[in-house]
């Protein structure tokens, strides 16, 4: 065999199954004539998400290329543009009726206004008429073998079009033991017999799992989606939407096309690990003589320091590492809801990811770039100690005598740059509260805010805050004494820090981080958990002005997600959790942390985190490959007694340094002997490749 011959086998094969592909997914005059008709210019594409979990912000991609994105790179005039929201509900062990509101739920909120809203399950009927056509071709026929045996069928079939597409035979590489096995004792099994084995399935006259119909596909194909796909099973599940007529549902692949003829869609869009299902898809549209739609394959998003996988998802929401689907740090269109990404933050951050065929791993940064730039124009600001320590103003009637107003109230901006968001009021008080993180024990020359030796600023007001005494409470620091310094000759402050007046509103603040440790979780994700991905401070106290916009008597105005600039701390909202709750059990209001205004510290200690990570996997690979120095110096008659990962585990030794007996005395087994050999036998030519 020449070395040109692989790759010849290899592209003939190849291109007979794109010939193959395009054949069946050419459409006839007759049927374009007819589709053409029917549509009368309307260009249709669909979102087909199973009810099998919540939308995350993968989904929010696939809506934003199906409900505009696809008709703009088609140059489609907005009047003839249509998409269809489907249910793609064919298997009632995974669904349920909460994931079939949350659906319908998220894609309203995002703003999206399909055609029409179908559900594969209303075409049951159809679908099985369909089926029982393909047998009546002889292109269906109804299946006992068990799971084991078709993926011993399914690895079969592999390993013999492996050995055709490299030029090899594959009787001699992946010879057939039995004809039972592949092609499979019932695929020749006659029309009438496998009509009245379907009819009898469909009475629920078989027990689950018992039977199948497949489809009279290909096993010579180099795709295993063409190896006789299983096209309905038995389950005795009652179906969320359908009800209990049914004991019988068609999978996926058969319904995905046949819906999508149905409902007269031009694109089929989908992500790329859907790329070898694209040629079955139009097989059965093939065997079917139904209208083809055009497939189009794009990545699916990947985004930094989270899982899209919906098995992963259902993990963490199964495993109580999260509190449900809702939560804010899932990547869930109601987790993202309720930490305050807004529908115009979601969909431009989608826009500008764009859909392509690259496959990348997009920054979390980007996503918390379009927040910034979104909320940045529209929320107000307030004031919020998040540890608040109590600050007791010693001097304060005494300033409030000499003011002319007698108050020392003070009219502050909403937004400093848009003065169309009005202004509200903040009242200093002789008892205010600042954050702890304001306030430093031991003086530091990096430490700019507040110290007993050094003032500081406080906002709106002007004066120097300057502490006298600190009353602890043990090593905490309960309350600080302090005067305003209003003197015209008082030194310039290094920093201004913000304050909550004494009618502040106690309050739950929620700081959120990633979800994870590493950027792009590996299959050991659950050890990759960040434990610090929520930080709740549950008595914070916040500036007494929110409560105009967050009147709990008005359910709508914080109900849609009422968001705020907590200064110097980030963008938050107004907790709205899956009943509409926004207080915590003791009716405290409760916000969430959208976004910091800059990469903050909590980001910054995952980083830190992440690098001391590295520095471990590091130093693990260093002292590996000074491990393999040594090993390399280790004569192979020496291996087993000085090597150190074997040194100590046995006692006696034959004439070639194979060790006989463990070091308790049992002797080895011949199976244990010859793993060792093996051992060995690879040492000697690292050590002689090594040593030469």
């Amino acid at each position: 065999m020449t070395t040109e011959q692989p790759s010849i086998a290899t592209i003939a094969t190849s291109n007979a199954l794109a010939a193959r592909e395009l054949e069946w997914a050419q459409n006839s005059p007759e049927l374009l004539l007819e589709h053409a008709a029917i549509n009368c210019g309307i260009v249709r594409t669909r979102f087909p998400p199973e009810p099998n979990g919540y939308l995350h912000i993968g989904h929010a991609k696939s809506m934003n290329m199906n409900f505009r994105l696809a008709f703009e790179k088609l140059g489609v005039p907005e009047e003839n543009r249509r998409t269809i929201f489907r249910y793609d509900d064919t298997n009632p062990d995974a669904e349920s009726a909460e994931y079939i509101d949350s659906l319908r739920r998220d894609l309203e909120w995002l703003g999206w206004e399909p055609e029409r809203t179908t559900y594969s399950s209303d075409n049951f009927q159809t679908l099985y008429e369909l089926a029982v056509k393909l047998i009546h071709k002889g292109l269906a026929y109804v299946c006992d073998m068990t799971k084991a045996e078709m993926e011993a069928q399914r690895d079969l079939a592999k390993r013999r079009s492996s050995a055709l597409a490299v030029g090899e035979d594959p009787d001699v590489e992946a010879p057939i033991p039995s004809a039972d096995i592949l092609p499979g004792r019932n695929r020749d099994t006659p029309v009438e017999r496998n009509l009245k084995l379907f009819e009898e399935m469909k009475l629920g006259l078989h027990d689950e799992g018992s039977l199948t119909l497949r489809l009279k596909m290909d096993f010579e194909s180099a795709n295993p989606n063409m190896y006789d796909l299983v096209a309905y099973r038995i389950k005795y599940t009652p179906h969320p939407h359908a009800g209990k007529g049914w004991c019988i549902y068609p999978n996926y692949d058969f319904t995905h096309g046949i819906c999508d003829s149905l409902e007269r869609i031009d694109y089929s869009i989908c992500t790329l690990e859907f790329e070898t299902r694209r040629e079955p898809y139009y097989w059965i549209l093939w065997a079917l003589d139904m209208f083809r739609p055009k497939v189009y394959e794009m990545s699916r998003l990947n985004l930094e320091y989270t899982v899209l996988s919906k098995r992963r998802l259902l993990k963490l929401v199964d495993a109580h590492h999260v509190r449900g689907w809702s939560d804010p740090r899932m990547p869930t269109i109601s987790g993202l809801r309720r930490r305050g990404y807004t529908k115009e933050i979601i969909n431009t951050f989608c826009n500008d990811v764009g859909a392509t065929r690259a496959m990348n791993v997009v920054q979390m940064d980007k996503l918390f770039q379009v927040a910034r730039q979104t909320l940045a124009d529209t929320t107000r600001r307030a004031m919020v100690a998040l540890d608040p320590i109590k600050v007791v103003i010693c001097n304060f009637a005494e300033l409030a005598a000499n003011s002319r107003d007698g108050g020392m109230t003070f009219d502050v901006q909403n937004s400093p740059t848009d003065a169309s968001l009005g202004s509200h009021t903040v009242t200093l008080t002789e008892i205010i509260y600042i954050n702890s993180e304001d306030f430093q024990l031991d003086s530091n020359p990096n430490f700019y805010r507040l110290t007993p030796e050094k003032p500081a600023g406080i906002k709106y007001h002007g004066g120097n805050l300057v502490c006298s005494e600190v009353i602890k409470d043990g090593m905490k620091v309960k309350e600080l004494k302090c005067h305003l310094d209003v003197s015209e000759g008082r030194p310039k402050p290094k920093a201004h820090i913000t304050w909550v007046p004494s009618d502040g509103i106690l309050c739950e603040v929620r700081i959120y981080n990633h979800l994870f440790l590493e950027p792009e979780p590996s299959d050991r994700w659950e050890e990759e958990l960040n434990p610090e991905s929520e930080t709740v401070h549950s008595n914070a106290i916040v500036d007494p002005s929110v409560l105009s916009l967050v009147d709990k008597k008005d359910v709508d105005k914080w109900k849609s997600n009422q968001a705020f600039q907590f200064e110097r701390l980030g963008y938050f909202v107004v907790d709205v959790d899956t009943s509409f709750d926004s207080t915590t059990k003791e009716g405290k209001l409760v916000f969430n942390r959208t976004v910091s205004l800059k990469e903050d510290k909590a980001v910054k200690k995952v980083s830190n985190i992440e690098a001391e990570q590295k520095r471990k996997r590091d130093e693990q690979q260093r002292s590996a490959a000074a491990a393999r120095d040594i090993l390399m110096t280790i004569e192979p008659g020496d291996l087993f007694k000085v090597a150190p990962e074997y040194k100590g585990k046995y006692s006696a030794f034959d004439d070639t340094g194979l060790p006989t007996h463990l070091a308790d005395g049992t002797e080895l087994t011949k199976s244990a002997r010859k793993k060792l050999e093996k051992d060995r036998a690879k040492h000697v030519k690292k050590f002689a490749k090594t040593n030469q």
